[in-house]
């Protein structure tokens, strides 16, 4: 059964091309031409991941995003005819999970697509041996159900996020500078500002960990260093 993946645009035309070219790789493509649209077809129990535009009538992409966020957390990818790094933090801060600028490659969207769906179905497949929990503080990790419970209260995390915290929670203690958790993370081995796009998903999981983000307990920066989770 070939995954599906939803594409929303206003731009018929620019529709019809994404799904010419994900369709040409064996996946089932659901289209959408507003934000609204997008909100109903966002249900579908099948949905493995969406493709959004910013600028369409109705709803905005990023305003689909904060409102499909709040029930699903699977991938999103924003498309942009704006590239400035300003708009590529506001996506991501508003619940996306990657974000590439028009015009683009083909073969950079789909590259970016394979990406996020191969994480996002292997997310829960965890060998046993490797499976544990993983305690500091207030936090608890259970790395079998990839869960993180905050004060025992399951936190709601993003694909993306729960990788960041598969990563930090494994290893506490240790800094990872923002590269080497893009590379593991995103698996990709270069991309433009990775510490930009790391930023706004440790600052997001922050907001949802720390009693307060602004001087964070748990998930700390080490300054020209990197990242780490802390050991309490």
């Amino acid at each position: 059964m070939s995954e599906k993946i939803l594409v929303v645009d206003d731009d018929k035309e620019i529709v019809g091309a994404i799904a010419l070219l994900l369709e040409a790789e064996g996946y089932e493509v659901m289209r959408a031409y507003d934000g609204m649209e997008a909100l109903d077809k966002a249900v579908a129990p099948d949905l493995r991941l969406i493709l959004m535009d910013v600028m369409m009538p109705r709803l905005d992409g990023l305003s689909a995003v904060l409102r499909i966020r709040e029930r699903r957390n699977l991938p999103i990818i924003v498309l942009s005819a704006k590239s400035e790094d300003t708009d590529k933090v506001l996506g991501l801060s508003m619940g996306a999970d990657d974000y590439v600028a028009k015009p683009f490659h083909p073969q950079e969207l789909v590259a970016r697509v394979k990406s996020h769906l191969r994480r996002y179905t292997r997310l829960g497949d965890v060998n046993a041996a490797q499976s544990a929990r993983f305690e500091t503080g207030r936090l608890s990790y259970d790395s079998e159900s990839r869960v993180l419970r905050a004060d025992g209260e399951a936190v709601k995390l993003t694909a993306t996020e729960t990788k960041i915290i598969d990563l930090l929670m494994r290893n506490l203690g240790r800094i990872f500078p923002a590269e080497e958790i893009y590379r593991r993370v995103w698996d990709e081995e270069t991309a433009y500002a990775p510490e930009n796009t790391v930023m706004v998903h440790i600052r997001r999981i922050r907001e949802k960990i720390e009693l307060n983000p602004k001087e964070p307990e748990y998930l700390k920066v080490v300054w020209g260093i990197g990242y780490k989770m802390e050991k309490i």
